[in-house]
């Protein structure tokens, strides 16, 4: 979490850092669009492709040092022109999360420079159109003309001890503390600036930057993903994406499970997936759903579960998100809005906890606002799920679900329907509405009013509960 200092800055890589992937590609057809450059490079795409995958390299950074030689006599005018026209293509490039990041620096009152081996001239408009308060880049010598390049640099090669060399200059010049400043960069190159700041933030780490920051305990940080989301080192894929793997049905031989409609979950962008809730097992089905939309979620969960030893580390590892309705907070929401405008999807069971005795029985489902506040919030489209007969897999009363039963195992379902029409004007008339939605898509029986017998509400009590059943049965939507 960043804190106020306003003697310290905040210092940003570009390539592999604030954008997916590298620069030099963008810049590359800019030039060529330009007429600066007249034909490719051999092999420059595979070079983009191998700085993609593995970060920078020797071979690399040496033909970037010897770029400043081959652009003697273009014009800068013509340079810049090119940049300015790619801006809002390297906007679109940005991690999802770096806004957020920016924002607590800029609460904190700490100014945004991006410190970058780029040539200054290419990478200034993209500067400008993210908002961000100076740049710290390679420059370019400029001939007497005052438009053409020389052929020389002015300054520093702005890369790895280089790169710590301008900004300790731009530092001295603003007035500015290093110690109390923050730096972020995925490379192994740009430890000396790391090593030189007070706050080091290694993002999206090549595989050598990996070993450094793991043996100088440097904190490391995924801008693709919500905060405290861990990707697995070397791969760069979310651990939940390997959880995902096992979430099939076909693993699960004690429990004949079916999912449908998983089509109807949008590929991309922001998403609310929310269900009802009749079972421990129902996270599992909705994994399972998760899992063949082939995304990965956010979900909100109880504190309990987050409380719990191992269990609540892995939980927030994957990217939960912890809900202690006791605290009336709106931290929750608020996380789980910005998971949503990173383009995420996340996970809700908008009853908040499984209906207990009649009420477990009730066709008519009540829901809590938090579902139609998110939506409301963030206008994201809201899926829903419905889910049958979870409860035959894991009653509420047993501690374990009961995995011996594969010679006869209980049906589920799980079918997804379309997005909720909502109009984002009452919270209360939302909910019915997201509530309503999952109701039609139980099956017929759900929708009938049944006497349970005094073993079937045995089953929703959890072992040792002596709330009141009457209570939970006329329990109204919440504000939460």
């Amino acid at each position: 979490m960043v804190t106020s200092d306003s003697t310290g800055a905040a210092f940003f890589d570009l390539d592999r850092t604030l954008l997916r992937g590298a620069s030099g590609e963008v810049f590359s057809d800019a030039m060529r669009a330009a007429g600066l450059v007249s034909r490719t490079i051999p092999g420059e795409r595979a070079l983009y492709q191998l700085f993609n995958t593995i970060g920078e390299t020797l071979p690399s950074m040496a033909l970037a040092r010897q770029a400043v030689t081959f652009a003697k006599g273009r014009s800068r005018a013509a340079v810049q022109a090119a940049a300015e026209d790619v801006a809002d293509r390297l906007v679109g490039m940005v991690q999802p999360f770096a806004e957020s990041v920016f924002a607590e620096h800029r609460l904190a009152g700490r100014p945004i420079v991006l410190a970058t081996t780029t040539p200054y001239d290419l990478v200034k408009p993209f500067a400008d159109a993210l908002g961000l308060d100076d740049v710290v880049a390679t420059r370019y010598g400029v001939a007497d003309d005052g438009d053409s390049y020389d052929g020389t640099l002015a300054g520093p090669f702005v890369w790895s001890a280089g790169k710590l060399e301008a900004v300790r200059e731009w530092a001295v010049h603003h007035g500015v503390d290093l110690s109390e400043s923050w730096a972020y960069s995925d490379s192994v190159y740009d430890t000396p600036l790391l090593a030189a700041v007070g706050n080091p933030v290694v993002v999206n780490p090549d595989p050598r930057m990996v070993v450094v920051a793991a043996a100088r305990r440097w904190p490391t940080l995924n801008l693709d993903v919500s905060p405290g989301v861990r990707k697995l080192p070397l791969l760069g894929v979310e651990l939940q994406q390997l959880g995902m793997l096992f979430a099939r049905p076909s693993l699960v031989p004690f429990a004949d499970i079916k999912i449908k409609g998983v089509k109807r979950i949008p590929k991309t962008g922001p998403v609310i997936l929310v269900a009802n809730h009749r079972s421990y097992f129902d996270p599992t089905v909705i994994a399972m759903v998760v899992a063949r939309s082939g995304r990965t979620v956010r979900f909100l969960g109880k504190k309990e579960v987050f409380d719990a030893p191992l269990v609540g580390q892995l939980a927030a590892a994957m990217g939960g998100i912890r809900v202690d309705r006791g605290t009336g907070s709106d931290e929750p929401l608020k996380a789980a809005a910005e998971a949503l405008a990173g383009g995420e999807m996340v996970a809700l069971m908008p009853q908040g906890t499984i209906p207990r005795g009649p009420a477990f029985f009730d066709p008519d489902l009540k829901g809590r606002w938090g579902a139609a506040r998110l939506a409301a919030m963030t206008g994201a489209p809201v899926v829903p799920v419905g889910l049958w007969g979870t409860e035959q897999v894991w009653p509420r009363s047993a501690r374990v679900p009961d995995v011996l039963n594969v010679t006869d195992p209980p049906r589920v379902t799980a079918k997804v329907g379309s997005p909720v029409a909502l109009k984002h004007k009452s919270p209360n008339a939302d909910t019915k509405r997201i509530m309503k939605a999952i109701m039609e898509l139980l099956p017929p029986e759900a929708h009938e009013r049944h006497e349970p017998t005094p073993e079937e509400l045995a089953r929703t009590y959890p072992p040792g509960w002596s709330g009141d059943p009457e209570g939970e049965a006329v329990r109204r939507p919440g504000t939460d």
